[in-house]
């Protein structure tokens, strides 16, 4: 590829949202590493995607230790980025890893003890070439480790100058509420939670998880704002048969590699309902997935959402929401 010069109007193609009450400004549609940003996954096409997101203002790169696959590589897969492409664009990115699911084998590779916080962190910035990123979570709750020793974690990364803020995601509301709590009283604030929020998965506002970052003043991220893919025109020409089987599916979709998304969660209840969506979509001018992801940007104190893409062409249409 040529060298990369930056389009001079990115920043005229998005619209940012203030996250919480932080000095800190996010794009309304951020970009998701979670798949096809991997070592299995052509580096070509992942630089491609990339250069996209940021022509048209898409700061927010979201990542976690363990993305790939293979484990770390997408980590890796950014540090080629920044080395070939985006180094002299560091101080535009908003850069985000974490740590809490499984790493590496043995006791210290997985959940939320210190000793595997920091040292998570140290190889995630080895593998993305970074002195710090901008943000840094604990990727799930830790029933087994105490709270104080996962929060003064976060608290001691950002003394050490290794991530700028601290995020959290996937943890429960009350020892979310703590959390927010210690932080507060640690002069590291939470900057941000990550949850799965879509109109098929609706938990963070059922569970009362919205209302309380926006009455605190901490920001929120919706991670799957697609469902995996259901809340797209991917498979309304499906149809389920016996046997929870589906006739129909897409060959190159997550639901054909049966891993993530399974064919017998397309329950014809489920489909009458998705093309129920798509109309009301198609009556407003949008498609399914723009409206989708248009709900979830409505709802109070979401910030942004993470989109994931596996071409060009799907960043674009994930970008027409805003």
């Amino acid at each position: 590829m040529e060298p990369y010069k930056a389009d001079e109007l990115r920043y005229e193609r998005m619209a940012f949202e203030r996250c919480g009450r932080s000095g800190v400004l996010l794009p309304k549609v951020s970009l998701g590493m979670w798949h096809n940003f991997g070592g299995v996954d052509a580096y070509s096409r992942s630089r491609s995607i990339i250069r996209y997101a940021f022509d048209h203002g898409v700061t927010h790169l979201d990542l976690a230790n363990n993305y790939g696959p293979p484990y770390g590589s997408a980590e890796e897969t950014m540090g080629r980025l920044m080395d070939d492409d985006l180094k002299s664009y560091r101080d535009e990115l908003f850069i985000s890893t974490k740590a809490g699911y499984d790493m590496w084998p043995g006791p210290y590779g997985n959940w939320g003890s210190r000793k595997y916080l920091m040292a998570s962190l140290n190889q995630s910035l080895k593998r993305m070439h970074l002195d710090y990123v901008d943000l840094f979570y604990s990727h799930r709750y830790d029933p087994d480790t105490p709270l104080e020793e996962t929060l003064q974690a976060l608290v001691d990364v950002v003394r050490q100058g290794k991530a700028l803020y601290v995020g959290i995601s996937n943890w429960p509301l009350e020892p979310l509420r703590t959390g927010i709590e210690y932080l507060r009283l640690h002069d590291v604030p939470l900057l941000i939670y990550q949850g799965r929020l879509n109109m098929l998965n609706r938990e963070p506002i059922d569970k009362g998880i919205l209302k309380l970052c926006h009455q605190e003043g901490v920001g929120f991220i919706a991670f799957s704002p697609l469902a995996q893919g259901l809340l797209t025109d991917r498979y309304l020409n499906c149809s389920p048969v016996s046997g929870g089987k589906v006739d129909g599916v897409p060959q190159d979709s997550r639901m054909a590699k049966e891993k993530f998304l399974r064919s017998e969660m397309l329950t014809p209840e489920l489909l009458s309902q998705l093309r129920a969506w798509n109309a009301e979509a198609e009556a407003a001018g949008q498609t399914l997935a723009e409206y989708a992801l248009r709900w979830i940007l409505q709802q109070q104190g979401v910030t942004s959402v993470l989109v994931g893409a596996s071409s060009i062409e799907q960043m674009e249409k994930n970008l027409k929401c805003i």
